[in-house]
């Protein structure tokens, strides 16, 4: 029988993808503030209810009640098994699949677990040891002289390796097995001939690397002066592939909320010290050159990445291979840029001398990747010659024949068809290359064409879905009554009685700026009902945030414990509380609003009324009350 896929296989699956990946490649997201949200795709609707949080990994549709991680987004809405959907997200991670035969390797499950486990306490033991380590005025010396604070410092983990061959050994090797552990993690180095063991990491400041989901997976360490290796990172292990891995990058979704492009810079040193000076969304690679697996990741979180290089040869050669890289991964509506700096200076050195506005200036000023593609190809060629251009043209053709279809494609085409004075027909036929025109290229499909197949009437009056969404559940089938479409209730019934409040709740969540025309509503915070609490909650945080969407409402509200259990009844009142006509809606709103100040009124009077003895302020109360409550009654009595 096939055995269970292990644990900690998916855990690293979910580390390694980003949902907001897996969602946007099947639906059209917009970006609301710090989250993402669109049309759900389990259900039809009109407005967009569904919301994806880049930050947390994860999605939620208040209309539905769907949410859940990438795995269960792949099995709810491709229709995949438990194990087709982790193949699936092994596949987009670039990781083999373990063997299904056989017995769960609980051995490796637990072995990944303790690395993890291990890392996380190197990664604090190297930050006491810059705190508190005898020699730690040397690295934080070099430190403070780079312009590094404590609380940047503080902010990346930034620690300290101490001299000497021994120190995490002593201090994390409880036993053989251990220090095994740490060697498989990378943090140790096995000495063959003798069977000892000792510190990769010595005497450096030491930079953890994290994942998506902020677990230490590796280090990156700096020497203090100017030995060889200035730069020394973990090697390949079982939680860390430099391939794929960009350091900074679980700080940069972090701390920016609106992330919209991220520079690649060379060392660690360079996206501390540029976050420093308000620049946090620039990110480093991993002793390697950037990866087209590196440009894929990061072009799906944001629509622009700029290479920052120096600006001697060196710095020219590693940009045109980033350009080779990227030329195949660009898309229409992505942007690339080349930043070259002045000589000697590097990211850190220059904001430093400089400033943020300064340097961002710099960045906004960068070259688009097709003018640093004409510019590098042109210094080669003698645009003036018949032979220059041909060969400009044969350098540059099957360089833009590997980018993907689309206008940016065919605009370049066109530019060297205005170079070289041939025709693009006549490029195209010399060269022997794919034409590239809007009527060749693949259209993006567009999940906001048309209107839904399905009548207004009666879709709010749908009994909702089990709330859990669990993956091993289908929507029920919608079945028709009365001329309505209605879907199954759940197990036990609704929990939703059909009343002012409930009524309330539904007209806010349909038009949120009527919550300015609500006040306060204190009288409904002690109420011992459920839908009067949760309107008073839903009126004070709709007062609070103006403009927020209900996705985003359910995803703030999981942050906060006393909120989460309203998160199901908001569900169901959208459900099951008919929407109101948008031109009496604020009238029904006040009619229900008063019905409750009536309903107060009467219990407070009651209350009253039922104690054997009152006090003369509760009798003053008490004739107050009364009076409030004839009015009211006086008002609604119809004209004879």
């Amino acid at each position: 029988m096939a055995g269970r896929i292990p644990q900690s296989f998916i855990d690293d699956l979910l580390a390694r993808v980003n949902v907001l990946d897996i969602v946007e490649a099947r639906v059209k997201l917009k970006r609301t503030g710090k989250n993402y949200s669109g049309l759900c795709p389990f259900h039809k609707e009109k407005s967009p209810s569904f919301t994806v949080n880049n930050e947390k990994q994860f999605y939620y549709c208040f209309g539905c009640g769907a949410g859940g991680n990438s795995l269960s987004f792949l099995m709810e809405h491709d229709r995949l098994s438990f194990p087709e959907a982790v193949e699936e997200l092994a596949k987009l991670a670039g990781v083999e699949m373990p063997k299904a035969e056989g017995p769960v390797d609980h051995q490796r499950e637990q072995r990944i677990k303790d690395i993890y486990a291990l890392l996380q306490e190197a990664s604090e033991y190297y930050q006491q040891q810059l705190r508190e380590h005898p020699n730690k005025e040397i690295a934080v010396d070099y430190l403070k002289n780079r312009g590094l604070t404590g609380q940047f410092a503080a902010r990346f983990g930034i620690g300290y390796a101490p001299p000497g061959w021994d120190n995490l050994l002593k201090k994390l090797a409880r036993d053989e097995e251990t220090k095994l552990r740490l060697e498989q993690a990378g943090m140790l180095i096995n000495k063959e001939d003798s069977d000892r063991y000792y510190d990769r990491f010595r005497e450096r400041i030491m930079f953890p690397i994290r994942d998506m989901r902020g677990r230490v997976i590796a280090f990156g360490g700096r020497v203090l002066g100017d030995e060889k290796p200035k730069y020394l990172n973990s090697p390949e292990t079982d939680t860390f592939h430099k391939s794929r891995e960009l350091y900074g990058l679980y700080e940069a979704r972090k701390y920016n909320q609106s992330l919209e492009r991220l520079i690649i810079v060379e060392g660690y040193m360079d996206v501390v010290g540029l976050a420093q000076y308000g620049i946090g969304y620039a990110v480093a690679t991993l002793g390697t050159a950037t990866t087209a697996q590196h440009l894929e990741r990061i072009l799906k979180m944001v629509p622009e990445v700029i290479f920052c290089f120096d600006g001697d040869a060196a710095g020219r050669k590693a940009a045109k291979r980033a350009l080779d890289t990227t030329m195949p991964v660009i898309t229409d509506g992505k942007q690339a840029r080349f930043l070259f700096l002045p000589e000697g200076e590097d990211p850190d050195s220059l904001v430093r001398q400089e400033g943020c506005d300064a340097f961002e200036q710099r960045l906004n000023e960068s070259l688009p990747l097709s003018d640093f593609f004409f510019k590098t190809l042109e210094e080669g060629a003698d645009m003036s010659s018949l032979d220059g251009r041909a060969r400009f043209s044969n350098q540059a053709l099957p360089l833009i024949d590997q980018m993907q279809p689309g206008i940016l494609k065919q605009m370049m085409q066109e530019k060297i068809s205005e170079l070289t004075g041939l025709s693009l027909e006549q490029l195209i036929s010399v060269n022997n290359l794919q034409e590239t025109t809007h009527a060749h290229a693949t259209p993006e499909p567009d999940y906001y064409q048309g209107e839904p197949d399905y009548p207004d009437d009666g879709y709010f009056d749908y009994q909702p879905e089990q709330s859990d969404y669990r993956s091993d559940k289908k929507p029920g089938k919608e079945f028709t009554k009365g001329g309505k479409k209605f879907r199954p209730a759940p197990p036990g019934g609704s929990a939703v009685h059909f009343n002012p409040a409930s009524t309330a709740v539904s007209i806010l969540l349909h038009l949120p700026t009527l919550a300015d025309h609500c006040g306060d509503l204190e009288i409904l915070s002690a109420s011992q009902e459920e839908a009067e609490k949760l309107l008073y909650q839903l009126n004070r945080y709709l007062q609070e945030n103006p403009g927020v969407t209900p996705g985003i409402l359910a995803v703030d509200w999981q942050e906060h414990e006393h909120l989460k259990p309203l998160i199901r009844q908001l569900n169901e009142i959208a459900h099951q509380t008919p929407i109101i006509d948008a031109s009496n809606a604020q009238q029904v709103l006040s009619d229900c609003l008063n019905r409750l100040q009536e309903r107060h009124l009467d219990r407070e009077i009651l209350q009253l009324k039922s104690q054997p003895h009152l006090s003369s302020e509760d009798k003053q109360r008490l004739n107050t009350l009364i009076m409030k409550q004839a009015g009211s009654r006086l008002r609604k009595a119809p004209e004879k």
